[in-house]
């Protein structure tokens, strides 16, 4: 490690952003410095430093990690098992798009997102950074009342390609329901019924146990899957979305992360 540090102290006017003085004693440029520091290279004091813009005085020792090289993080995305009670992609895109539906004021469930929630089974050696958690999109809304599998990413390819597919992506979901099924109505949940004033894609349904049915389907909203019970004489008491396309909730625990894994592919 090379330890920089100048003079006992300064006054506060004295300051200077952390990445100007990582600059200036590593001889590299400002957004080299910026990468060094956001990829947690960096020691203030004795403490790692994540924060470009963070104040540092003169007298405060400055350790960049040895063999540290300056490069760019990578965007990442997250797989969530998002707990009941939390909303996660709503009220964010345009009319017609499903993100639009209207949130019921629950926390966001982007506020899960934190090192200590990361899934202890994750296995990919990637480095948990602060930058990992910021500007990250949600376009795969789920309610506060369901659960389950929700992504968030900052990576702008992923981010069109779930803009783009997510209408086309198949969907899984396991649903405990009560009540009694009216005549035929397995049939028509599999095709025939209407959300919004549209007419259904065709969809797998099948009872998983007297009180669970398991969903399979394309385009799947916000409200949808409870109004299609409904119709046909049941009522959806809890849901939980287990798949997305070709990824799937698998062991990932409720109100835990992990990272999408570089070969899976939705």
């Amino acid at each position: 490690m090379r330890e920089h540090q100048h003079g006992t102290g300064g006054a506060d006017g004295d300051s200077t952003r952390l990445a100007k003085r990582v600059a200036e004693l590593q001889g590299c440029s400002r957004r080299e410095a910026e990468w060094l520091v956001e990829g947690g290279h960096v020691q203030v004091d004795g403490q790692v430093s994540e924060l470009p813009g963070a104040r540092v005085q003169p007298g405060q020792a400055i350790v960049v990690a040895a063999g540290a090289r300056a490069q760019e993080i990578p965007p990442v995305t997250l797989l969530l098992h998002k707990p009941t009670g939390w909303e996660a992609g709503l009220g964010q895109g345009p009319a017609g798009d499903p993100r639009h539906a209207r949130g019921s004021g629950a926390p966001d469930a982007a506020a899960l997102l934190e090192p200590a929630t990361r899934y202890a089974g994750d296995s990919p050696p990637v480095r948990v950074l602060q930058r990992h958690f910021r500007q990250l999109e949600c376009f795969t809304p789920l309610a506060a009342a369901a659960s389950g599998l929700v992504v968030f990413t900052q990576d702008r390819r992923m981010a069109r390609r779930l803009e783009e597919d997510i209408e086309t992506l198949e969907q899984e979901c396991v649903v405990t329901v009560e009540g009694r099924i009216a005549e035929g109505g397995l049939a028509r949940l599999c095709q025939g019924l209407e959300f919004n004033g549209r007419p259904l894609p065709p969809a797998k349904v099948s009872w998983q146990s007297e009180t669970r049915l398991r969903f399979a389907m394309k385009g799947i909203r916000p409200g949808q899957i409870p109004a299609m019970c409904e119709a046909v004489g049941l009522r959806a008491t809890a849901i939980k979305r287990l798949r997305i396309g070709r990824v799937a909730l698998a062991k990932l625990p409720e109100g835990q992360w992990r990272y999408l894994l570089p070969w899976e592919r939705f």
